[in-house]
C-alpha cells in the first residue's frame, strides 16, 4: 500500500500540538524523531543508558511525520495544517521556521522501521516499559509494562507520559478505582493496573487509540481489570445507562483520574473531572508546555481543586491536584 508522507519541521516544544493536528485531519499513523544529540542534560538516575546521536538533528528540534492513505485531500490538509501551526505562537509555543514536506511511500517503509529505536527503558526504580518485540531480563523488583504501541501512538517514553508515570507511582496506594482520559496506547492505564488499582476505566476519542489499548491491555494480561471505552472526555457517562458508571468498570467516585492531554483540552472538561472525584480523590495531568503552567493552575483552583505538586521535565509540565 501507498501513503502520503507529510514532514513537519519544527521545535520540540510544538511537537505534540502538531501530532495532534495530524491525527485530526485523519492520519493513520504519526512519526516524532527528536534530537539525538547527547549535548541535553538526560536523567540517570536510574542508570539509563543513552546512544550515540543517530540523527543530525539540532538540539530542541524535531521532525514529525504524519502518514495519509492515498486519495486524502492533501492540499486542504497542507494549507489547514501550517494554519494551525502557525496559529500555535498565540500560545506561547515556539515553533521556529517550521519547513514541511510531502512525499509518497511504501507502507513498510515505515510501519516498522521505528521499532530498531525502541529499546526497554526504566522509568523509575519499579516501572520498566519494555516493547513485546524485545527480549528483556526484569529483576525481581520491577514492573514490567508490555507495549506495542502500534503505528498511531508514542512508545510511553515521552517526558509527559513519564511524569505520569513516576506520579501516579506516588499516588496509587492498592485498591483505587482508575479513570485514564486520553489513552492512547494504555500505557497509564496499564501502568495503574499494575500499581495496585482495583479498576481502570481508559478512555479515547479515536478508536484506533481504544483498539490500541485494548490490544496492550490483553498484551499485559489485564483485559479484566482495564476497561477501554470510545468517548470524547467524560462523556461516556453521561451516556450510560446506569448514569453511575458501573457499567464501565468503576464505581464513581473514584480516587484517581489522570490526563495526558494538551492543556486546552484540560481546561475544558476540569469541572467533569471534579464530579467524577471522590473528596480527597487525586487529579493527575501532564501534557502541560510550561507556558501554559499558570492557565491550568488557575482552572484547577477555580473549579475547587488544590494543586498539592508541580513535576518538571523540561518545558513539560506535570501536576497532582487534590479534591478538597
Amino acid at each position: 500500500m501507498r501513503w502520503h508522507e507529510i514532514t513537519v519541521y519544527t521545535t520540540e516544544q510544538a511537537t505534540e500540538m502538531i501530532s495532534n493536528f495530524l491525527h485530526e485531519f485523519g492520519a493513520g499513523g504519526v512519526s516524532i524523531e527528536e534530537s539525538g544529540t547527547l549535548n541535553k542534560q538526560r536523567d540517570t538516575s536510574m542508570g539509563q543508558f543513552y546512544e550515540h546521536p543517530l540523527n543530525d538533528i539540532p538540539e530542541g528540534f524535531a521532525e514529525i511525520k504524519g502518514y495519509f492513505l492515498e486519495g486524502s485531500p492533501l492540499e486542504a490538509i497542507m494549507t489547514e495544517l501550517k494554519q494551525q501551526v502557525e496559529g500555535l505562537t498565540e500560545f506561547g509555543i515556539d515553533i521556529g521556521t517550521p519547513v514541511y514536506g510531502l512525499r509518497e511511500v511504501d507502507e513498510e517503509d515505515w510501519a516498522n522501521a521505528w521499532k530498531q529505536y525502541f529499546k526497554p527503558t526504566r522509568i523509575t526504580e519499579r516501572l520498566t516499559i519494555k516493547p513485546t518485540w524485545e527480549e528483556y531480563e526484569a529483576s525481581p523488583e520491577e514492573i514490567i509494562l508490555e507495549l506495542d504501541p502500534g503505528m498511531a501512538f508514542g512508545t510511553g517514553t515521552h517526558a509527559t507520559t513519564s511524569l505520569c508515570l513516576k506520579t501516579l507511582e506516588e499516588v496509587i496506594q492498592g485498591g483505587e478505582d482508575v479513570i485514564d482520559v486520553g489513552t492512547g496506547s494504555g500505557i497509564l492505564a496499564i501502568a495503574a493496573a499494575k500499581l495496585g488499582a482495583r479498576s481502570v476505566l481508559a478512555v479515547d476519542l479515536d478508536p484506533v487509540a481504544v483498539a490500541s489499548a485494548s490490544e496492550n491491555a490483553v498484551l499485559n494480561g489485564l483485559d479484566d481489570q482495564i476497561h477501554v471505552k470510545l468517548s470524547d472526555l467524560l462523556q461516556v457517562f453521561k451516556d450510560s445507562e446506569a448514569g453511575h458508571g458501573a457499567d464501565l468498570g468503576v464505581t464513581l467516585p473514584v480516587k484517581i483520574v489522570v490526563a495526558n492531554i494538551l492543556a486546552e483540552v484540560i481546561l475544558l472538561f476540569v469541572d467533569d473531572v471534579y464530579k467524577v472525584l471522590a473528596p480527597d480523590g487525586y487529579y493527575v495531568v501532564s501534557g502541560v508546555i510550561q507556558s501554559k503552567e499558570k492557565d491550568v493552575e488557575n482552572g484547577l483552583l477555580a473549579a475547587g481543586f488544590e494543586v498539592e505538586a508541580v513535576r518538571r521535565d523540561g518545558e513539560w509540565v506535570a501536576m497532582v491536584a487534590r479534591k478538597r
